[in-house]
């Protein structure tokens, strides 16, 4: 994390420090915290004013706390005095000043990361496979927006030779942003998904989004695309041809320049090969899409230098995020498949599409909620993915939520009459799953992080402990 004296903070942000402290270049700063509750010994604290909230008002706290100093933005009144304080114009801004300084600092090569899903997986998957090799710092939770990606820039660790950061969004210009304060050498989108339609509008608008990762991008860089998405590759063409950037493309379609030749699944992951490698590759996740992800982040890793060799032994030993496509065991045999943790219409597709790929049990079960901000097309997406589950993909439809009951809808059409329920109760749609699900079963449950469908997987293994 940043060690530096308050005097170089200051410089940094181009803040004045108060008239209180006389000897700035002895006081160091160890570590930078926004949240007054998480304070460590030593921390330089940066208040941050939302409309709810105003971290200011937190500033005494967080030094009796441990902080060794703080920011003030000038618009606040006088700073506290007697107190160790960089006065600023706006907290924020010096956050992400301050970020951008370090990073320029240090020498780290950096990799970016987005798209509309597998962000976090891809991260994962460049971690483990860098990490044979490198010395690496990846993203943590969800430190990928305006204030997390500063945060994660000030975490590096001054022995830092490559970070993944992660870069999420809410609107246009925010991943711009992010690119510029991270200098990316290489960057990954793993796809133009739904998400984000209630704020941009439009599919189109998404990719435009995405693509402002390049902003930040020194000339010669490395931008891998996947290469499947048509409306990715009109938009893409104006931003390689300005940005004078090397680009690689994986995906699927063997027009691509990386993409497999061969899947299989078992219950431990996904093996696979890719075009031009004699390498047989394993990923300890499951479905085509993770292998697709997988085929991006080695296209990344393979510009860094490290053989094929140490990218898939790094790959099999990946450890990812939790509830992305999470195989569980239950303790009388049932199968549960987690991926509780987001959903989207393209993630939801895949998902069953891997139900559907799933051998060797009795039935399978769809547990499926609401597809958050999805904007006026909500109704149509839900029910579209609802008319492409027939008895091949599953046997029963659970679904859970208002939105999610166009799914139970349009299923119904193609399952058997009462194979598709919908709830609006977890605890009743546990107890109907505990009705209908066997031991030699296989229950897929997913939907958004704001419907907490872990909580159904939690009640089913509560119940058949």
């Amino acid at each position: 994390m940043i060690k530096r004296t308050l005097a170089q903070i200051a410089h940094m942000v181009d803040g004045e420090l108060s008239a209180k402290e006389t000897s700035p270049g002895a006081l160091w700063i160890e570590g930078v915290s926004t949240d007054s509750r998480s304070i460590q010994a030593g921390n330089l604290f940066v208040p941050l004013a939302g409309d709810n909230f105003d971290g200011h008002a937190y500033v005494e706290g967080a030094i009796q706390s441990g902080a060794a100093a703080a920011l003030w933005q000038r618009d606040h009144g006088p700073a506290p005095e007697g107190r160790p304080i960089v006065v600023v114009e706006d907290s924020l801004i010096a956050l992400q000043q301050l970020a951008a300084a370090y990073r320029d600092e240090l020498d780290v090569r950096v990799i970016g990361v987005t798209g509309s899903n597998g962000k976090t997986t891809t991260k994962d998957m460049l971690a483990a496979m860098l990490g044979t090799v490198f010395c690496v710092h990846k993203t943590q939770g969800n430190l990928n927006n305006h204030i997390g990606v500063p945060l994660t820039l000030l975490q590096l660790a001054e022995e830092t030779q490559v970070a993944i950061i992660e870069m999420g969004m809410s609107g246009r210009g925010e991943i711009e942003l992010l690119s510029r304060l991270a200098k990316p050498e290489a960057s990954i989108i793993t796809n133009i998904g739904e998400s984000h339609l209630l704020q941009l509008g439009s599919r189109q608008e998404i990719a435009r989004a995405k693509l402002e990762i390049a902003a930040g991008m020194p000339h010669g860089s490395l931008l891998v695309t996947q290469g499947d998405d048509p409306l990715l590759a009109e938009e893409l063409g104006p931003v390689v041809a300005a940005g004078a950037f090397r680009h690689t493309r994986f995906g699927q379609g063997q027009d691509n320049d990386v993409y497999p030749i061969e899947i299989t699944l078992d219950d431990q992951g996904t093996h696979f090969k890719a075009n031009g490698s004699d390498i047989r590759w394993f990923v300890p996740l499951l479905g085509q899409h993770n292998v697709i992800n997988a085929l991006g982040a080695i296209a990344v890793c393979r510009s860094f230098g490290v053989e094929d060799q140490e990218l898939a032994r790094g790959l099999r030993q990946m450890q990812a995020t939790g509830m992305r496509i999470e195989l569980v065991k239950a303790p009388n045999g049932l199968t549960i498949l987690n991926d509780a943790y987001n959903a989207s219409p393209s993630s939801m597709r895949a998902a069953l599409k891997l139900l559907a790929e799933m051998k060797g049990y009795e039935s399978k079960v769809a547990v499926l909620g609401d597809m958050l901000e999805l904007g006026d097309g909500e109704a149509q997406f839900h029910h579209d993915i609802g008319s492409q589950i027939d008895s091949l993909t599953a046997d029963y439809v659970f679904t859970y939520g208002e939105r999610a009951r166009h799914i139970a809808e349009a299923a119904a059409a193609r399952l058997p009459a009462g194979h598709v329920l919908s709830f609006s109760d977890k605890s009743l749609l546990v107890d109907q799953l505990l009705q209908v699900a066997q031991p030699q079963d296989i229950i897929l449950v997913k939907g958004s992080r704001g419907m907490k469908l872990e909580e159904v997987i939690g009640g089913l293994l509560q119940a058949v402990k």
